[in-house]
């Protein structure tokens, strides 16, 4: 029974600039990043939140992915994020878990963003995620999924860790900061989501607000509109008695999606 170790990142972008952003992150895992088990990058962390897919997409085993295995390897930690990427003749919001041995696995994001038209442009995922680190299970989703309960649900208590990458715009900061608590609450289970600062290329402004939720809904840690790495070590004793203690999970409705 062991404790995690995660890591989040959260730092302003270069607007549609892939190699500026892998170095800048190169440069501040090198800085700033302790022992960990989990490294957690934003959303589109390569080029920010952006439409333009057909000059930034990345083939599935293009130079982001390499520099996730080499970043991987050099802190011995497992390196998540979502990037560009294009699949035969489809655009994916693709989220990468890269381990240290090079391994990786993907998740294509369900739910598209259709108030700015992500929808025209990428094509939605159809199965969620499910991994293992250090006994943990953990089921990493992207952005706007967070407003949907049913796929983030933890039927049979299958995971234990819920994870969030993120352009989430400051306009809509105290919906992220709601539902995080409501998906950890809900779910019986840590969640994570790992946002942006700053502003991109379409003038939309990021205030960050990064934050470790515990499964009965507090914070354990809440960032503000400033860049900055966090690691805090979540508790698998506490989860454990938390759930056996209060034990809601046994009660939830039985359904599936179609």
């Amino acid at each position: 029974m062991q404790d995690l170790r995660v890591t989040i990142i959260q730092t302003a972008l270069h607007w549609q600039d892939a190699e500026a952003n892998r170095e800048m992150f190169s440069e501040k895992l090198a800085a700033a990043a302790p022992a960990t088990d989990l490294i957690v990058l934003p959303e589109m962390f390569t080029t920010g939140f952006s439409m333009e897919a057909a000059q930034l997409a990345e083939e599935a085993e293009g130079p982001t992915l390499r520099w996730m295995q080499q970043e991987a390897e050099k802190h011995q930690a497992v390196l998540t994020g979502s990037v560009i990427v294009k699949a035969g003749e489809q655009f994916f919001n693709r989220l990468y878990w890269v381990r240290p041995d090079g391994s990786h696995a993907h998740y294509d994001k369900r739910h598209l963003f259709r108030m700015a038209k992500e929808h025209h442009t990428y094509t939605p995922g159809k199965e969620r995620l499910l991994l293992e680190l250090k006994g943990w299970n953990i089921c990493p989703l992207v952005c706007y999924d967070l407003r949907f309960p049913v796929w983030s649900r933890n039927k049979g208590s299958e995971y234990d860790l819920l994870l969030y990458v993120a352009n989430w715009p400051k306009p809509r900061s105290n919906a992220w900061s709601i539902l995080l608590q409501a998906r950890a609450v809900e779910n019986l289970a840590y969640v994570v989501g790992v946002n942006r600062v700053g502003s991109d290329g379409s003038k939309h402004p990021y205030s960050g607000d990064s934050a470790i939720i515990h499964p009965k809904g507090y914070k354990l840690l809440e960032t503000t509109e400033v860049e900055g790495i966090h690691t805090i070590t979540l508790s698998r004793q506490e989860l454990v008695d938390f759930r056996e203690s209060f034990p809601a999970h046994l009660d939830a409705d039985a359904f599936t999606l179609g």
